[in-house]
C-alpha cells in the first residue's frame, strides 16, 4: 500500500509527520542529541536493522537535519552531524518527554534534563516567546498563518474551524455566540472538518484544510 504524503498539506503538524512520523526517525535524532555520530553507534544504541537505519539516515540527510561527513578514507566511513535544522527539532522531543513524564512514567522520569547553564535539573516545558508564561491548551487558539492557502481561508467551514476554541478555554467562540435569526432553518453540515480525536489537521473529501 502506497503511503499518503502530507508534505503539501497546509498544516505544520502534517508536514512534520510526513518527514518524521515513524517511530525510528525521532529516535535516530534522539541518539544524535546524545552525541552519537557514526553508523555503528546508532545501530548499536537503537538495535535497529542496518537497512532501516540507512534509510532513515539518508532521509534525514536529504531533508537537511543531518550532514553526512567523511571521517575516514581507507575504507571510506561517514559520520552524521546535526545541522541547524536538526538542532531545531530539539524542543519537539522535549515536548514529547514532558508528556511521557506525566502519563507514561509511573516510577518517575526515566531521563532527566540537566541545564548546564545554571547547574540544575529541569523539567521539559513550553513557554510563550512573547510573555514567558507556560503554554496551556486552555489558553490557546488556532489562527490561520501567513502560509495558509488563501483559496481555503475564505471557505465557511474553514472559518468555522478556526473560530473554535481549545478544550478548557475560558472564552467563547464565534460559533458558540452566533445564534440563528428567528424563523431561520439551520441546515446540518454534511461532513465535519474536525476529526473526533481533536487533531489540528483533518482531511476533507476534496483537499486538506489544516
Amino acid at each position: 500500500m502506497r503511503r499518503t504524503s502530507f508534505a503539501h498539506w497546509p498544516c505544520q503538524v502534517a508536514r512534520t509527520m510526513d518527514l518524521l512520523g515513524d517511530w525510528w526517525t525521532p529516535l535516530v535524532l534522539r541518539e544524535a542529541y546524545y552525541g552519537l555520530r557514526r553508523f555503528d553507534e546508532f545501530q548499536q544504541g537503537l538495535g535497529i536493522a542496518r537497512t532501516t537505519l540507512s534509510d532513515r539516515l539518508s532521509r534525514l540527510v536529504e531533508e537537511g537535519l543531518l550532514e553526512k561527513r567523511v571521517y575516514q578514507t581507507e575504507p571510506t566511513r561517514h559520520e552524521y552531524l546535526l545541522t541547524e535544522k536538526g538542532r531545531d527539532f530539539w524542543p519537539v522531543l522535549v515536548a514529547m518527554m514532558r508528556w511521557g513524564d506525566r502519563w507514561l512514567s509511573p516510577d518517575g522520569p526515566p531521563v532527566v534534563l540537566h541545564h548546564e547553564a545554571c547547574g540544575h535539573d529541569t523539567e521539559p516545558d513550553a513557554l510563550c516567546t512573547a510573555c514567558g508564561e507556560r503554554l496551556a491548551i486552555g489558553d490557546m487558539a488556532m489562527r490561520p498563518g501567513p502560509g495558509y492557502p488563501a483559496r481555503l481561508a475564505e471557505r465557511p467551514d474553514i472559518r468555522d474551524r478556526f473560530a473554535r476554541v481549545a478544550p478548557g478555554h475560558s472564552g467563547t467562540s464565534a460559533r458558540q455566540t452566533e445564534e440563528p435569526a428567528a424563523g431561520t432553518t439551520v441546515e446540518p453540515t454534511t461532513e465535519p472538518t474536525a476529526e473526533p480525536n481533536g487533531e489540528t489537521c483533518a482531511k476533507t473529501t476534496t483537499e486538506p484544510t489544516t
